[in-house]
């Protein structure tokens, strides 16, 4: 995990280009208005592992209000439930390479303390990694397909080792033990080499080779750099990983294990985010970052020429999986305003399939919003990306109010794909310019890296350029105003009522942080790996710098807030603690400002329930409605909205 993200990241996927017409639609009919339970009653589906006999796939869906297994025919066909949980998610991993068993993983309602479980054949589910507080994360399968890697944090609650058990009656044996904060991040197919990283600040990682049959450990990188395992040859001669050795992006280099000889593979003019080889070892398949959006490159792995992948308009291919025998592939198709759906094809007759429809019928496609790419220019003439929602129906004589939408991290970026709360939002004419404020990832390691030990300052001052270029768009009131943003986008928030009262009219807060020094020390022992690293971009909460993180934490600087606030929090989160957003609106309370505080007993940090997707949703557009449109005539007064609302 690169520790730029935290772990904070809300990973909320956004935005694809659109030529510049966009902001000129004079729509000629009406723009129908949904509901936040017809938006919600779209199909989030993930995953899609091909049973051993190709004959279905087994993913993760939310149709029943939250997330369960399923399996799909491949060729399409009515999904059948696998779990029926009602409480908490329980997410699909793989089936099992030989027969119909199938891994799944769940935590305890966003805890993140997540177990790995198997879906027996007749039936019955077994949690085959039980130990009370520790996380076990599925690794992969072994070559012989007789045994399964995981990670767990068992023996250490600070550091995973790795654990190789047996398919046939799940015991298990520890074959690497970490001890120092290496994390593994590749296998050789014969065990015989592990690839460790070692994170050395934010943007900054030192790859390792370990030779089991040695114990010799060998550094593959030779300068300082951002460097990450990415395959291992099936032949097990060549390690590929990702580094951007002497680049603003990163490329893909090959390291032969005899020789040592390094080689430079593919190098985009963006970052090459990742790059994997099929069972077989005939593919190739590489991800590319480019400008905010997932490119996908299928190569024949020995000629590294790209085959012909489908072709499908104006929506992407953002994911691909491949089946055991490679004869099938999966790929899950959409766009920032299509929700992603998933496909089969089959390599041999080029046959496509298409599995799900996710979008809600009762949803016309066309009223939905693309995005487009924009960039703008900050105080100080640091160049901004960002992504522009305009609604259908804005127009220069029906202005309408916008948001700044900034990210989760530190060191996140706002991706194209679909965000059913931004198309929520447009579809009752709200802009949104979700901004990339320097410090985000995809933009090269400068980018990167400026606004290390400025969080709060510089990136701020980017959000209100932001805003500030929003109110030179002449379908925009450039007298209503908001910002949202969740995790550290809601630090972002709070940060802006707080630092620059008098630039937006409203903030969203969710589950942002308040305290940095308070979130310092308590972040979760399994981050060990990176807390050094954490601290060098934030700072130290144990050492002098606490006085800095005092000066940029809300939480101590409340008095000055004064402009209306909506906080959203679930109490299970263990990245940003509940205490966050309770003292936060306990304070800014002492203030008159309006306030309400809605908090989840069942939520982690994020929400992935429907009902209170529904609920957090349906209140942030009611809220935009009373204190940013002013529109309070369509909301009923609820004197409990001051108090917090436990849901």
């Amino acid at each position: 995990m690169n520790a730029k993200f935290l772990g904070l990241c809300l990973l909320v996927c956004m935005f694809s280009c659109k030529d510049n017409n966009t902001s000129k639609v004079v729509v000629d009919r009406d723009i129908k208005e949904y509901t936040i339970e017809q938006f919600m009653d779209n199909e989030v589906v993930s995953g899609g592992s091909f049973s051993s006999d190709n004959s279905t796939v087994l993913v993760s869906s939310n149709r029943s209000g939250i997330y369960n297994a399923y399996t799909i025919p491949v060729k399409g066909g009515e999904p059948t439930a696998i779990t029926s949980s009602d409480s908490t998610s329980v997410r699909a991993v793989s089936y099992f390479p030989e027969d119909d068993r199938m891994l799944l993983t769940a935590d305890g309602n966003g805890d993140e303390i997540d177990h790995i479980f198997v879906r027996e054949v007749d039936g019955t589910i077994k949690n085959i990694t039980p130990e009370k507080g520790a996380k076990a994360m599925f690794y992969g399968w072994s070559e012989d397909d007789k045994y399964l890697y995981f990670e767990s944090n068992k023996r250490n609650p600070r550091y995973f080792d790795v654990y190789k058990m047996s398919v046939a009656d799940y015991t298990s044996e520890m074959i690497y033990q970490d001890d120092s904060g290496l994390t593994l991040s590749g296998m050789s197919t014969d065990e015989n080499y592990f690839a460790l990283s070692k994170s050395l600040n934010t943007n900054d990682s030192d790859l390792f080779l370990y030779d089991v049959k040695t114990k010799a450990t060998t550094k593959i990188n030779d300068n300082l750099s951002n460097n990450a395992s990415e395959a291992f040859s099936k032949d097990n001669s060549t390690l590929f990983y990702t580094t951007d050795d002497g680049s603003e992006f990163s490329y893909l280099m090959s390291y032969n294990l005899e020789t040592q000889q390094k080689t430079k593979v593919l190098e985009k003019s963006w970052d090459i985010s990742g790059a994997g080889i099929t069972s077989n070892g005939t593919y190739m398949v590489v991800y590319v970052n480019d400008d905010g959006k997932n490119v996908i490159d299928v190569f024949d792995a020995k000629t590294m020429t790209p085959i012909d992948l489908p072709d499908f308009g104006d929506k992407s291919i953002t994911s691909v999986m491949f089946s055991e025998d490679e004869s099938w592939m999966r790929m899950y198709v959409g766009g920032s305003n299509a929700p992603s759906d998933l496909y089969t094809y089959n390599l041999k007759t080029k046959e496509q399939y298409k599995l799900t429809h996710v979008l809600n019928d009762a949803i016309n496609a066309a009223d939905l919003v693309t995005a487009k790419v924009v960039r703008y220019k900050s105080f100080d003439g640091t160049v901004i990306p960002a992504i522009y929602y305009l609604p259908h129906q804005a127009a220069v004589t029906h202005k309408v109010p916008a948001m700044v939408w900034v990210h989760g991290g530190p060191g996140g970026q706002t991706r194209q794909g679909f965000s059913s709360l931004i198309q929520y939002m447009v579809n009752h004419g709200y802009a949104v310019l979700a901004v990339n404020n320097r410090g985000s990832s995809g933009y090269g390691k400068t980018f990167f890296q400026m606004d290390d030990l400025n969080h709060g300052e510089k990136d701020l001052q980017d959000c209100v350029e932001g805003k500030n270029w929003l109110a030179t768009q002449p379908e925009i009131d450039a007298d209503k105003i908001g910002i949202i943003g969740g995790s550290y986008g809601g630090y972002m928030t709070m940060a802006a009522l707080t630092y620059t009262p008098e630039a937006f009219d409203v903030g969203v807060n969710l589950f942002g942080v308040t305290n940095w020094i308070r979130t310092l020390k308590s972040i979760p022992p399994y981050w060990e790996s990176f807390r050094t690293s954490l601290y060098l971009e934030l700072g130290d909460p144990f050492s002098a710098d606490s006085t800095r993180l005092k000066r940029i934490s809300p939480l101590f600087h409340t008095d000055k807030v004064t402009k209306p606030l909506i906080v959203l929090q679930g109490a299970q989160d263990p990245r940003v603690l509940q205490v966050e957003s309770d003292e936060i609106v306990e304070n800014v309370r002492k203030n008159g400002v309006p306030v309400e505080y809605v908090l989840f007993e069942d939520e982690g940090h994020g929400f992935v329930k429907k009902e209170n997707q529904i609920e957090s949703y349906s209140r942030i557009l009611k809220f935009l409605d009373k204190y940013l449109k002013k529109e309070t005539e369509t909301v009923n007064e609820n004197p409990a909205l001051k108090e917090t609302e436990n849901i």
